[in-house]
């Protein structure tokens, strides 16, 4: 059940129990002018159908409360008590006066992230974004119904209301290139720690070697526990862990017992299962554990594959037990040349950054060129003037793209170069402003990375995670659009205090 709220306040509606306003000047009263919260509330109502039930929280309080974790890096706990010492976070969130009690304990803050997915903040961000722009837009064409009443002409306006859809895309088509675009991608580390072969077949023995001892714990009948050799697989495995740099044939040896190991453990969890069923009694394992089952039968699977075809790659494969939905990423950098994690294809406009991509299973950014053109496309109504890209992005198909639509794509042109010495002097220089350009995506990226928590994405299930991830972009973007806001703010003032010295 959803019910909405009062409509939106300001700083002067706020109760302080000491008497006093808020500051106008403070970082979350402007950022909570920023954010379009009456836009957002009437999507996040449709998320709650029925009369009945416990009211949901509002949207500015759980969205909110997201911005503020994702911001200042807080857990669900120190996010909730941050916001109950603090008042201008007791504001942000749409509170109306201050209280000393908690406005939602830690556990809704999981409620909240599964509220509001990656698609759901793509969204948010979008409206965001636009916010600003429709307000110029708003101005642009005030401006212009002054000069048609002045002229006291208004037909311009009823010929664009009597114009087809397809003849407003051939107008958007037959305008002139605006702006320039930057592509690139990169990879969301999860925080696991770094998979090998041999580690993952312990851990997988390990659990095993636990659902046994449910399994025969709830058997009640006195019978003897099978014999699983945990002792000496764990003396196997350290042999090998402990060792420096061990050889090849050591731990393909290593990995054959552990192998073997895991599947004597396999055999008996079947086997104590089959046998439950058939005497009509309960499931004994958890939901945790039959998921984790799941998971060790497939991970047995792709490792004895990979040891017969002595081979060390294979599709999907599992890099983590209690994370089976992330993936390894070859990156080729110096530092990790493979992560693990999601891999995010962005796009930078002006300062402001949008998720084109989001997957788990690595995939070519070079693919995401043209959808990502045409989304710009129905935002500004023609198409860049430059893509600013590297090396990957220039394919074949993306290449007669770009030239299809009169779209410069950063980089070398193709075929012999110039004849003339001057043009080349010109293609050499305009190559080297589209690198400096394109350097603010990788800004971008080691904002998110040192600042936020892009570094190592903390999150444990595959929609919490992509929550989170979307989550810092919107608040890298929100960042941006402060700052932009306080630089048009220190204009206006030097402006007007220009103008003052001058009378």
């Amino acid at each position: 059940m959803y019910r909405k709220p009062s409509p939106q306040m300001t700083i002067d509606d706020f109760i302080l129990p000491f008497a006093g306003k808020l500051a106008a000047d403070n970082r979350w009263v402007k950022l909570a002018g920023i954010i379009p919260w009456d836009e957002i509330e009437k999507q996040y109502a449709f998320m709650f159908p029925s009369d009945r039930g416990n009211v949901a929280k509002p949207v500015r309080m759980a969205l909110g409360a997201l911005i503020i974790q994702a911001r200042c890096g807080f857990t669900d706990r120190e996010t909730v008590q941050q916001i109950t010492e603090n008042p201008y976070l007791q504001y942000f969130i749409g509170l109306k006066e201050y209280q000393l009690t908690r406005p939602f304990t830690p556990a809704a803050m999981v409620k909240f992230r599964k509220r509001f997915n990656a698609k759901r903040l793509a969204d948010i961000n979008e409206k965001i974004l636009q916010a600003e722009k429709s307000k110029q837009e708003l101005e642009t064409e005030q401006d212009e119904d002054r000069h048609d009443n002045d002229s006291g002409g208004s037909g311009n306006l009823e010929e664009k209301s009597e114009m087809s859809e397809a003849e407003v895309i051939a107008e958007a088509d037959a305008r002139p290139n605006q702006g320039t675009l930057i592509l690139d991608a990169t990879c969301t580390p999860a925080d696991i720690s770094f998979p090998t072969d041999h580690r993952l077949l312990n851990e997988a023995r390990e659990q095993l070697d636990k659902m046994i001892d449910t399994l025969h714990q709830t058997d009640g009948k006195g019978t003897r526990r099978p014999r699983t050799y945990r002792q000496k697989a764990r003396k196997d495995y350290l042999s090998l862990s402990k060792q420096r740099n061990p050889r090849k044939n050591q731990i393909r040896k290593a990995i054959k017992k552990q192998l073997q190991y895991v599947r004597r453990n396999l055999k008996v969890v079947e086997q104590m299962l089959m046998k439950a069923a058939e005497q009509n009694e309960l499931n004994p394992l958890s939901q945790r554990q039959e998921k984790l089952l799941t998971v060790i039968r497939k991970l047995y699977e792709q490792q004895a594959a990979m040891y017969k075809n002595r081979s060390h790659r294979i599709s999907d494969r599992i890099v983590n037990l209690y994370q089976s939905h992330v993936r390894p990423i070859v990156r080729g950098k110096a530092g990790a040349a493979v992560e693990f994690g999601a891999k995010v294809a962005i796009s930078l406009e002006d300062g402001y950054s949008r998720i084109e991509k989001l997957a788990w299973d690595s995939f070519n950014e070079a693919g995401t060129l043209e959808e990502t053109v045409e989304r710009y496309r129905e935002r500004h109504g023609c198409y860049p003037e430059a893509v600013l890209a590297d090396k990957i992005y220039r394919n074949r198909d993306n290449l007669l793209y770009c030239k299809k639509h009169r779209i410069r794509l950063s980089g070398p042109r193709l075929g012999r170069p110039p004849a003339s010495s001057t043009l080349q002097k010109v293609e050499k220089r305009l190559e080297k402003l589209d690198a400096k350009q394109r350097n603010a995506v990788e800004g971008k990226f080691g904002e998110g990375k040192r600042k936020y928590s892009l570094a190592r994405v903390v999150a444990k299930l595959k929609e919490t995670a992509e929550c989170m991830i979307a989550m810092q972009f919107l608040v890298m973007n929100l960042e941006h659009k402060l700052r932009v806001l306080f630089i048009q703010i220190w204009i206006r003032l030097f402006l007007q205090r220009f103008e003052t010295v001058s009378c």
